[in-house]
């Protein structure tokens, strides 16, 4: 299916992987009573801190992530990517990223899945800042004429 305006996007499998999240997040809250975002998760299977998830759960969570990566690029094939020549770039915003996610308590899995499903204020508030922020943060780097 192609889209006006967006000649590579992929609204089929935009669905089927959303459907997927959602069904995993609900899963997770309604089989375990855990919220499935993804940064808390990994800061209970690293130890970097402590949260009411056991962490055989947390950890597990964690290597599902990848073995399911990996399952589907066994299946689909390799997904291609493309990044920046200039690694700081990744560096510097993979830090910003983990900055925020611990400044805003959630990652966009936690705050975007999780708590705007069950309508928490503060998650409504992170959505927000989060899709503000991107916005933003594109038009200042299509400005700057950067991007790849």
């Amino acid at each position: 299916m192609i889209l006006p305006g967006f000649p590579d996007a992929q609204p089929v499998e935009g669905l089927f992987g959303g459907l997927m999240i959602g069904g995993a997040a609900a899963i997770m809250l309604l089989g375990l009573g855990r919220i499935a975002g993804v940064s808390g998760m990994l800061a209970r299977a690293s130890g970097v801190e402590r949260t009411p998830t056991p962490w055989p759960i947390a950890a597990l969570f964690i290597v599902g992530l990848v073995v399911g990566a990996g399952l589907f690029s066994a299946v689909a094939g390799p997904v291609e990517a493309s990044f920046p020549p200039d690694y700081g770039w990744l560096v510097a915003g993979g830090l910003a990223v983990g900055f925020g996610t611990r400044l805003g308590s959630g990652c966009t899995s936690g705050h975007g899945v999780c708590g705007m499903s069950r309508l928490s204020p503060r998650s409504l508030v992170a959505t927000g800042t989060f899709i503000v922020a991107g916005m933003v943060t594109v038009a200042i780097v299509n400005a700057l004429g950067g991007g790849w």
